[in-house]
């Protein structure tokens, strides 16, 4: 049987670490966990879920409707339900503005693969679901295509839902998304990022599967290149307004073995040759 109140001081040390991290500001974001499959213990609205107690936490039925709480429930109760009604699996839904994830969702940037060993393993592809106002069933119904193969969403102009058995395990996958969008970043002033080769994907992909982390496209007949290739998520980047104007696409085939600094090389090289011989003959 599940202790309740075990679970509510869960909720409020998971939205004190939230706070702390900056994933949440003010009364921000929401997170809610599974009693049995009649009713679910969520956070509340208009309160700030870095000083939460354990009193504050409210409990909702199956449609969303408030049993229980001093506290009126979260207005985005309809973004966990949906969730819950998809997957028996799931016992924990936190949903927050992790900031580097978030410039993401408002460049409506797609997030690539196979760039850190951590993100490939843990998140997989990443989707991006389609804006909607905060609070609507619309919301809901964004992710709702996302659901069953993902743990990890992103929502355009908005921030981030993620989901998993427990409440600390659907935190980790919010604050991993965040450290590897922070790194992209930094990357990015830096230089611009290399890819890992297909094949080093595919291990990612593999170890995703011994580790507990089932994937779709594991089910899909991948041709080479696909694991960077966002197989999943390509087709709804027009919905949700995506491009990738900040990081390239993964390379071709044909440039697969070679890393980007490689490949810039190669076409120096090419320049200088055409310059060399525009000189010997003009």
């Amino acid at each position: 049987m599940t202790d309740v109140q075990e679970l509510k001081k869960q909720i409020c040390e998971i939205g004190r670490r939230l706070y702390a991290r900056g994933f949440v500001a003010a009364n921000e974001g929401n997170i809610s966990a599974r009693i049995d499959n009649d009713r679910l213990l969520v956070t509340p609205t208009l309160c700030c879920k870095g000083f939460m107690q354990p009193e504050d936490i409210c409990i909702v039925d199956r449609n969303g409707d408030q049993l229980e709480g001093l506290r009126r429930r979260t207005s985005e109760i309809q973004l966990h339900l949906v969730i819950y009604n998809q997957r028996s699996d799931i016992n924990a839904v936190v949903h927050c503005h992790p900031p580097h994830a978030t410039a993401f969702s408002i460049a409506r940037e797609p997030i690539p693969n196979c760039v850190l060993p951590e993100p490939d393993i843990f998140l997989g592809e990443v989707p991006v679901a389609p804006y909607e106002t905060p609070g609507n069933k619309g919301l809901a119904e964004a992710i709702r295509p996302f659901v069953k193969w993902t743990n990890t969403i992103i929502l355009a102009n908005h921030g981030t839902v993620s989901y998993q058995d427990q409440v600390e395990r659907a935190f980790w996958l919010t604050e991993i998304l965040d450290a590897y969008c922070r790194v992209l970043i930094l990357t990015k002033h830096i230089g611009r990022i290399q890819y890992l080769p297909d094949n080093k994907g595919r291990e990612l992909l593999q170890l995703r599967e011994i580790w507990g982390f089932p994937d779709e496209r594991q089910r899909m007949k991948l041709e080479e290149n696909d694991i960077g290739r966002h197989k999943l998520s390509r087709k709804t980047w027009v919905d949700s307004g995506l491009e990738q104007r900040g990081f390239p696409q993964f390379p071709e085939t044909e440039f697969s073995s070679l890393g980007h600094a490689n490949l810039d090389s190669l076409i120096e090289a090419i320049a200088d040759r055409v310059a060399d011989k525009l000189r010997v003959n003009p």
